[in-house]
């Protein structure tokens, strides 16, 4: 840029991290469950929603990628960034609309108009949100990123979650759909407007031409990722088959070890394939850098998943709370996660730099396997806020010290595509624990889910054991 930073700046590039949480943890935790119960009935419900999460965040991960290589070459005179987000807000907003009088529809063409809707979302979301990561990295100087970094995670995670609690919940919760809708596009269009404020250029260097080797690199390890979830599920599928011919609490041991297995299974295979895809031999000198994104893959399969079915979890523990009712409760619930993330994140990184990152990671996996015995045991809803509190505690430690972590261990001349990679966790762990969890939840229950997701945050702490510490790094 040809001018200086102003205090204006730090909301202009940050503000759209706003608009892209509050809309996943609405649609997420909130409309799209009620909607595919609505669609589908109870049977299964939780079956359906996997099937969409699956592919709708495969599709996410490609179009981000595409997005942001897109971007990244555009020599628009509105600057590289800025029209990709004008994009992709008007059109996720004439899709999000569509999504209101979807809600009219009724049985499987309902889910699927509703499937497709989600697929082209995820183009206008992702949009968005690849010319939005790539800000700070174009217009803020090294020795302001941490500052800018800082507001980033507080508007992207935190404020977004108490928003949606405060605001959105409330709305859906009491049985109004297009209002919850109609305020989720204002904070899109809003949020999008400011964006435009942003004081980028044109790029006026000549660039080579686009390279599409790793796109299409990515087209094929998300395709085998897609197999690979596909037949995790398929085989756990069969044990609950075959469950239906023991004694009750029979089944929900082998069931419960079976999804276990199964989730893990995915998480390790999908990283090192996803990997070796990636990097090719170098995988035999990164070793390091595969059990991180094993951890983070299988740490946020937990406390992801957890909010995308806690709606169903609250209609099956409370059956006063059916359909919509089960809304406003599990916003409350996401409100608290937000707080404490808020609370954890920045202490968590000064007990990170004293105590040890391994340390901290270890400590916030055990928060989440307690977070979630609590909400399974808890009789009332006190008790299962208080779980809530553990979660985003966990989350907020595991946030702060998980990433720098991964800073330190991944090659500092090859940073940005070895931490590009990492992309497979964010939509990989959406994608393994819905697509094999929503089965399960359907022939068993939701409460032996949530279990699976405590155990596997649990296990998430075993991948640390493959970390070694990076010579002349802080300690691990």
């Amino acid at each position: 840029m040809n001018r200086p930073l102003h205090w204006h700046d730090y909301i202009t590039i940050n503000i759209n991290w706003f608009a892209l949480t509050t809309r996943s943890q609405t649609l997420t935790p909130l409309i799209i469950p009620l909607l595919v119960q609505q669609f589908v009935g109870e049977a299964t419900k939780g079956t359906y929603v996997g099937i969409l999460r699956l592919w709708t965040l495969m599709a996410a991960l490609l179009f981000q990628a595409l997005m942001g290589m897109l971007s990244d070459h555009s020599r628009s005179r509105w600057g590289r960034r800025r029209p990709f987000i004008l994009f992709g807000v008007l059109f996720e907003t004439g899709i999000l609309l569509a999504v209101g009088f979807v809600a009219g529809l009724d049985g499987m063409t309902g889910y699927w108009v509703l499937f497709a809707l989600m697929i082209f979302s995820m183009m206008g979301a992702n949009s968005s949100h690849a010319a939005t990561q790539a800000l700070i990295p174009d217009l803020v100087p090294d020795e302001k990123k941490g500052l800018f970094s800082g507001i980033k995670a507080a508007l992207e995670l935190p404020v977004p979650l108490i928003f949606v609690s405060f605001v959105i919940g409330k709305l859906v919760g009491g049985g109004d759909l297009w209002a919850g809708l109609i305020a989720l596009v204002a904070v899109l269009l809003v949020c999008m407007l400011i964006t435009l404020f942003v004081p980028e250029q044109p790029l006026e260097q000549e660039l080579p031409p686009l390279d599409w080797t790793p796109f299409l690199r990515l087209i094929l390890m998300t395709g085998l990722f897609t197999l690979l979830i596909l037949g995790a599920g398929a085989a756990v599928n069969g044990v609950i088959a075959l469950a239906g011919n023991v004694a009750p609490s029979t089944a929900l041991v082998l069931v419960g070890l079976a999804g276990l297995a199964g989730m893990a299974v995915a998480v390790l295979a999908g990283v090192w394939m996803s990997v070796s895809i990636s990097i090719g031999d170098e995988i035999k000198n990164h070793s390091s850098f595969v059990w991180w994104v094993v951890n983070r893959l299988a740490f946020l399969v937990a406390a992801t998943n957890m909010a995308g079915f806690m709606v169903f979890f609250l209609q099956e523990k409370f059956p006063e709370l059916a359909g919509e009712q089960a809304a406003g409760p599990a916003a409350k619930i996401i409100m608290f996660v937000g707080i404490f993330i808020l609370a954890t994140a920045i202490p968590g990184g000064w007990l990170a730099d004293r105590l040890g990152k391994k340390l901290l990671i270890a400590i916030s996996g055990i928060a989440v396997a307690l977070g979630a015995a609590v909400i399974i045991i808890a009789p009332n809803m006190t008790l299962i806020y208080l779980g809530a509190c553990l979660v985003g505690g966990g989350v907020g430690f595991f946030y702060s010290s998980n990433w720098a972590l991964g800073t330190e261990i991944v090659p500092k001349e090859q940073a940005g595509r070895y931490l590009g990679i990492q992309n497979i966790a964010g939509a990989g762990a959406g994608a393994i624990g819905a697509y094999i969890g929503g089965s399960i939840a359907d022939n068993m229950s939701y409460m032996l889910l949530m279990g699976i997701y405590g155990l596997i945050a649990l296990l998430s702490i075993l991948a640390l054991r493959g970390i070694q510490k990076v010579p002349g790094a802080s300690p691990a």
